[in-house]
């Protein structure tokens, strides 16, 4: 069974070691080109080139994936899984594989469809959230579901954390779900276009604090954008990130007063210098 994988970001790196070390046969990994990073900019290679490299994958450097149908088709996959890769495959190479392409969604679709699903669940104070594989079309996570997963959002959970868990638990449930569809025993499920929600790119700009919304908003917008786009406030004319606070229910010089209770902060990061606490930033400022 040959299998081309598609994928960018970090995300998508515990399912290509997994289908590696279940003995798939992988033709190629196809990804980004290599990008200037940093402020030395840096020419640097996708975290999935890097993967693909350790494992000596052949891989495709591809700048726009449209353009190179000739090359994916030249390979004849019977499928093609695409994990975090960030442009839209178009209908001639959607067609190309016998058992289709399909694509892992950190969400439990149809719900946060887009690009920032995991931060917003922990925005939006959910209990639990999950991870869908499903059958790729040319609308962008809109396709029938394969099967789901789901998972427990912790207290203390961050963008990081649930990136991380969710990243798992994705390459677990492709490695559960791989067997029948190489079977063609699946039964994919049209989305409820009804129920669907959408979730938006995010800038740095989206991580300032608003101390008109409530603490408890606040501190989850902390835990989400960890460690991006992270989240700061403007204090005497430098930008101050906060890293980790905490909801306080009463008043205390150290703390902010939102619309409800006070936000203290924990971990803060003062402009062009390393991480400290809240307390010895503070005595910094005196």
């Amino acid at each position: 069974m040959k299998i081309i994988f598609i994928g960018t970001a970090e995300f998508g790196i515990p399912s290509l070691e997994k289908l590696i070390a279940k003995n798939y046969q992988i033709l190629a990994v196809v990804t980004s080109v290599d990008k200037k990073i940093g402020r030395k900019q840096i020419l640097t290679s996708s975290p999935i080139k890097q993967a693909a490299d350790k494992w000596q994958v052949p891989v495709l450097q591809l700048e726009k994936i449209r353009n190179f149908k000739l090359e994916i088709s030249n390979l004849q996959p019977d499928l093609i899984i695409v994990v975090a890769y960030g442009q839209i495959l178009p209908k001639s190479i959607l067609d190309l594989p016998k058992f289709g392409c399909i694509n892992i969604h950190p969400s439990l679709l149809p719900k946060y469809r887009g690009p920032s699903p995991i931060q917003t669940a922990i925005l939006n104070g959910d209990l639990e959230t999950g991870t869908t594989l499903m059958l790729m079309d040319e609308q962008i996570d809109h396709g029938p579901i394969i099967s789901q997963k789901k998972t427990a959002i912790l207290e203390d959970e961050t963008g990081q954390t649930l990136h991380n868990k969710l990243a798992e638990l994705s390459a677990d449930l492709l490695i559960e779900t791989l067997p029948d569809i190489l079977a063609d025993k699946i039964n994919p499920k049209a989305q409820n276009d009804k129920k669907a929600t959408y979730t938006k790119i995010l800038t740095r700009d989206d991580g300032e604090l608003d101390f008109s919304k409530k603490a408890q908003e606040l501190e989850r917008q902390i835990r989400a954008f960890y460690p991006w786009p992270g989240t700061w406030i403007m204090l005497n004319d430098k930008r101050l990130k906060i890293l980790k606070a905490e909801v306080a229910n009463s008043s205390d010089h150290r703390a902010f007063a939102t619309s409800e209770n006070y936000l203290l902060p924990e971990i803060v990061q003062p402009e062009g210098k390393r991480k400290m606490s809240w307390e010895d930033f503070l005595r910094g400022t005196k």
